[in-house]
């Protein structure tokens, strides 16, 4: 079984934009949201683990905000 190494999530808003694709593929398809995200700037290779490895997606836990 491979371990998986997090980098924490610092920036709120890349943040906010990630969950909110993973919720437009929910509500409408995997290509909205890898328009949504692409036009939010989201490197391409967060756009691929989250929309296509699920499995992979951080937990909302592991979000730590930089004052």
């Amino acid at each position: 079984m491979e371990l998986l190494h997090y980098t924490p999530r610092v920036d709120l808003a890349r943040c906010e934009i990630v969950d909110r694709g993973i919720e437009v593929q929910a509500s409408f398809s995997t290509l909205c949201a890898l328009e949504y995200m692409k036009s939010h700037n989201i490197p391409p290779q967060i756009i691929q683990r989250v929309l296509l490895q699920p499995a992979q997606r951080r937990a909302a836990s592991r979000v730590i905000h930089k004052n």
